[in-house]
């Protein structure tokens, strides 16, 4: 079963935030929050949230029973680019200089690796 958490309008530039993803991606949940805590980026914060998020509604599809945060793999992660904010920064001479304020939308999915005999369990 998968679950999936999205984050919008994160006022952190996409490039930045691909960094981060693109080291969790792949991972388990336990490693993944391991190495964004460890990690001094503020992309890494915010990821460590929305991949929090996502754990914990893989628990609730489960009826909030616990699952271990090693049997749950990282299936799909992206970034997409949100609206630009667009503001003026003044230059020499009375011109202007625009200023490109960059947002991103962020989107885990993780699913469980349980044997069968549990997932039947927890469906019935």
């Amino acid at each position: 079963m998968e679950a999936r958490a999205i984050k919008r309008y994160l006022r952190v530039s996409p490039r930045k935030m691909r960094l981060a993803i693109d080291m969790i991606r792949g991972r388990n949940v336990k490693e993944a929050l391991s190495l964004l805590q460890h990690s001094p980026k503020r992309a890494a914060r915010e990821t460590a949230k929305v991949l929090w998020s996502a754990y914990s509604n893989l628990q609730h599809k489960y009826d909030d029973r616990y699952i271990d945060p090693e049997q749950v793999q990282i299936v799909r992660a992206y970034v997409d680019p949100g609206p630009i904010y667009k503001r003026i920064r003044p230059a020499p001479m009375g011109r202007a200089y625009r200023v490109r304020k960059r947002t991103s939308h962020v989107t885990i999915v993780v699913a469980a690796q349980l044997p069968e005999e549990e997932i039947e369990t927890v469906e019935q």
